[in-house]
């Protein structure tokens, strides 16, 4: 079995509340890390995360409060961990405020600069001042892992996805420009990227059957799809909370040792 090597370090991901920070909290502590869960409205279900991943004797994780509104939270959150546990290993950046959508039928040029800019905002600026404040601990102590989760990826053409893509090249940007800086003091710096969301499909009404009675079947000799066409592949499903939270632990883990400045694309997505 693959040592990951987390026993013991200290985790702090942000987001701690949403379906993928939740689920890498429980990735981690189930390595028997110890983990930090940041939060910005829903303490109690931070708390009650904190005390389901706290182990027997009671001190395997914690939660604190995180704003990515106010500049100053990043550094009281990296000094709450580092004064609790007397360091922090692992940054897991998964907190994210997803903004209103605007009209799909409103042309670019007519959205008003106070609804993009807490889309860009939101999606970049919290991250680039927690990696500042958490690297600078890593450094000292010659290792530390850093995972930035961007922003799912919108399909092409939606509303919205223009300012969503912007944010997730700042992400990408950091990663690659902050690799080099931190890799010779043995961090690495890597992002995780949702792929987009299938569209929802309307069910088919009750009083209609899926396969139409009055089309005559395909006749046994002609096949359905032209033999110089190669057959449709399936869908492929979206990523699950799971499936990332597997991604963040490996790239965040002793396991990983030459892995950094990437974005990995999940979903199969570019």
């Amino acid at each position: 079995m693959l040592d990951l090597g987390l026993e013991g370090r200290t985790v702090l991901v942000t987001g701690a509340t949403g379906a993928i920070g939740r689920a890498a909290a429980r990735a981690f502590a189930e390595q028997g890390a110890r983990v930090a869960l940041a939060f910005r409205y829903q303490r109690e279900a931070a708390e009650a995360l904190a005390a389901e991943l706290s182990g027997p004797d009671g001190g395997r994780a914690f939660a604190v409060p995180y704003a990515l509104d106010d500049a100053a939270s990043p550094r009281w959150v990296v000094a709450a961990v580092e004064e609790h546990w007397g360091g922090l290993d692992v940054l897991v950046a998964a907190a994210r405020r997803r903004g209103a959508r605007r009209d799909p039928h409103t042309r670019f040029e007519d959205v008003p600069e106070e609804h993009w800019r807490p889309l860009v905002a939101d999606g970049f600026v919290p991250a680039v001042r927690t990696v500042q404040w958490a690297v600078a601990g890593m450094r000292k102590r010659g290792w530390g892992r850093i995972a930035l989760v961007a922003p799912a990826q919108a399909p092409e053409g939606a509303a919205d996805g223009e300012f969503h893509a912007v944010a997730r090249a700042g992400l990408h940007g950091l990663v690659r420009g902050l690799a080099g800086d931190v890799g010779g003091d043995g961090v690495l710096i890597n992002a995780v990227c949702p792929g987009p969301t299938p569209p929802d499909r309307p069910p088919t009404p009750p009083d209609r059957p899926s396969t139409p009675t009055d089309r005559p079947p395909t006749p046994p000799d002609r096949p359905s799809t032209p033999p110089d066409r190669p057959p449709t592949p399936p869908d492929r499903p979206p990523a699950t909370p799971e499936d990332i939270a597997r991604a963040l632990l490996f790239l965040c883990s002793a396991a990983n040792g030459t892995i950094t400045g990437e974005a990995l694309t999940l979903a199969g997505c570019r």
